[in-house]
């Protein structure tokens, strides 16, 4: 059955970090409309004034990172020693867990930068596993053509196109997500089985595309992010060459209660992580467990 878009959100120009100016897609007040995702960021500019900034050092706790970048070069340090550089096609995936602190500093201070950061929500059981931090260049994203000159690039899942499989880098991941970045032609039209028991979302980045469900097309324009009913099938078509991603994960059903930068299931543990930041216990064994 072909999944049809329930839920369809205009992102919203928002600034973060050290004035930074993003698209943000995220449900406000009930985060768990899209589990197991809880936000999709943005940023686009040819304009440095526009993120030079970047993201100094900031706490993490319960919920990972996924961070991709199009265009143009950013710089991750965190408390773990972990030191990389996202160029343009590369992959970070960092797992905050019990607690990270880290920052997102532009290596450039003129030209276009564009990426995304995807918040992927972790289940209780292991919001307070170690942190963790993998890195991806653009050699290991593995690249697909179809269509008459469409292509995907597969970042996390399995890819089924023309009974030909390709498999993105990111595993062993509890959500078992699907992390696709889609370019679709004009006139081109994919069809993409995805399993049925994922929550299935997508977001378009450049042109518009339409969502061809059981009986109906939708459309989703540039900076809308949309969520898809039940089926086992997707099929986007697109009038325009046109990009976005299609992600894809396994809801976890699960409690979520943030503040700021810290995802939990209770009300409760979002307060203790809130003193073990202030009490410098967020990032060391000294932090509550």
């Amino acid at each position: 059955m072909k999944r049809t878009i329930v839920h369809l959100l205009n992102s919203e120009a928002v600034t973060d970090g050290d004035g930074v100016k993003i698209q943000r897609s995220v449900a406000r007040g009930a985060l768990q409309t899209f589990d197991p995702f809880l936000l999709l960021d943005e940023i686009a500019s040819d304009d440095a004034a526009d993120y030079i900034g970047g993201f100094p050092m900031h706490p993490h706790r319960g919920f990972e990172t996924v961070t991709y970048m199009l265009e143009g070069r950013m710089r991750h340090r965190d408390h773990m020693g972990n030191e990389g550089l996202l160029v343009t096609g590369g992959v970070q995936w960092m797992t905050a867990g019990r607690g990270v602190m880290h920052s997102e500093i532009p290596e450039q201070s003129e030209g276009r930068l564009h990426g995304f950061q995807l918040w992927v929500n972790l289940p209780a059981a292991e919001k307070m596993a170690p942190p963790a931090y993998r890195e991806y260049g653009p050699d290991e994203i593995p690249q697909v053509r179809f269509g008459r000159a469409s292509g995907a690039r597969v970042i996390a899942g399995e890819f089924l196109q023309d009974g030909v499989s390709t498999r993105g880098p990111v595993a062993d991941v509890t959500t078992r997500p699907d992390y696709f970045d889609i370019s679709l032609a004009g006139g081109d039209v994919l069809t993409l089985p995805v399993d049925a028991d994922k929550r299935v979302v997508l977001y378009a980045y450049e042109g518009a595309v339409s969502v061809r469900g059981a009986g109906d097309a939708r459309r989703l324009a540039r900076q809308q992010f949309a969520m898809l009913g039940e089926g086992d099938t997707v099929e986007v078509a697109a009038d325009e060459d046109s990009r976005f991603l299609l992600l894809a994960g396994r809801p976890l059903g699960e409690p979520v209660a943030n503040w700021g930068p810290f995802v939990m299931n209770t009300p409760e543990e979002i307060e203790q992580a809130i003193r073990d930041y202030r009490d410098g216990t967020l990032v060391n064994e000294g932090g509550a467990t």
